[in-house]
């Protein structure tokens, strides 16, 4: 009797998340059909498809008329310089990016009041479906929606590893970064509308959470960077010539010498915490750079890989960017030894599901409060 009472209470609680699920799909489905219905939907998506592309063909051309240049006046192209795929995979990716951030507001900020503005949302609340039900249907609906421009720049990403100098792993990596970096816009959008008492005032809150993000994160590392004035022990570096050697290497471009004494230093390390959350940040340090520690083009790297190496110095703070601090040779590129990703996108799902779960909290039913002026049906 036992088992059979724990097969049922199995059977049964499987049915209920099932049903749950379902739920959410028709919200999703439902969200989804309106928005195919709109041509506007599809006038963005085109308008994307050909920013992207005019972004691409303007990157190739760049470099191109780069190359001629250095040919005209140099004679020559250094053996070592590689092909326009690098260059173009990260422009394409810093714009696809950008817009996405300012795309996925517009998609998400209104899903939620703007059916309670329009008189639709009552409909859905008094039927089986549960708040959580309704919220993540929208949710999942607007990253769909969001995620139709993600696929329609892969493309133009693409070309960037068959241009060479990438792996097929740059392009994987980064289209799953963009996809979570989408998500958490939309969950920022969807929570905030469901708090917002009016369509306008939730797309405002959310442009502005997301410009907190890009700008804000910059701004709090650079005004919390002077409340970490300190000292480092260092030694004099002498600065001399340097030539690549036969291995590819490069020699170092100064050696250590003297006593060690205390040097005036800003330790990033104890706010580089900050700019974990900004999107870029998160996108550009989870790529798997190869190590170029060793290589000879170490110093030329990209906007997205040099946005990766500057997190990765504030994270090694003066002990490992002083020059001859603790009276060793500093390295110009940093190995990605402990990534700053994780915490930043663990912050940023952190206040996306604070957000959500205080919108599944306002549209519990009955409503105890409603703001003045509410429409209810």
């Amino acid at each position: 009797m036992s088992h059979q009472t724990d097969n049922r209470q199995e059977t049964a609680r499987s049915g209920q998340a099932g049903a749950y699920f379902a739920g959410i799909g028709h919200v999703m489905a439902l969200e989804l059909k309106q928005r195919l219905r709109s041509r506007g939907w599809y006038i963005m998506l085109a308008i994307w498809f050909v920013l992207t592309a005019l972004v691409t063909w303007l990157t190739w051309a760049s470099w191109n008329a780069s190359q001629a240049a250095q040919r005209a006046y140099e004679g020559y192209v250094p053996p070592g310089a590689t092909g326009p795929g690098s260059m173009i995979f990260e422009v394409v990716l810093a714009f696809v990016l950008l817009f996405a951030l300012l795309v996925a507001p517009a998609l998400s900020a209104n899903a939620v009041n703007g059916d309670r503005a329009g008189g639709t949302l009552a409909i859905l609340q008094v039927t089986l479906l549960e708040p959580g039900q309704i919220l993540l249907g929208k949710f999942f609906a607007a990253w769909l929606a969001a995620l139709a421009f993600l696929a329609a720049s892969t493309p133009f990403l693409v070309i960037g590893v068959a241009l060479g100098g990438l792996t097929p792993g740059h392009v994987l990596v980064s289209l799953v970064m963009l996809a979570v970096e989408v998500g958490v816009v939309c969950a920022l959008g969807v929570g905030i509308s469901a708090l917002a008492g009016r369509p306008l005032f939730s797309i405002v809150v959310t442009y502005l959470a997301v410009a907190g993000l890009v700008f804000g994160t910059l701004i709090s590392f650079g005004l919390g960077t002077g409340l970490t004035q300190g000292t480092v022990m260092a030694n004099n570096p002498q600065y001399r010539e340097y030539a690549p050697l036969q291995s590819g290497r490069l020699e170092p471009t100064y050696t250590c010498s003297g006593p060690l004494r205390e040097q005036p230093a800003v330790h990033t390390e104890r706010v580089a915490w900050t700019l974990g959350m900004n999107p870029f940040v998160v996108v550009a340090d989870a790529i798997p750079y190869p190590d170029r520690t060793t290589q000879q083009g170490s110093s030329s790297v990209g906007a997205i890989e040099g946005i990766s190496q500057a997190a990765r110095q504030a994270m090694a703070g003066p002990e490992g960017t002083v020059p001859c601090a603790n009276g060793t040779v500093q390295p110009t590129y940093l190995a990605q030894k402990t990534p700053l990703w994780p915490l930043g996108l663990g912050l940023q799902l952190l206040l996306s599901g604070l957000l959500l779960w205080l919108g599944w909290r306002v549209l519990r039913t009955p409503a105890h409060r409603l703001a003045l002026g509410t429409r209810i049906a």
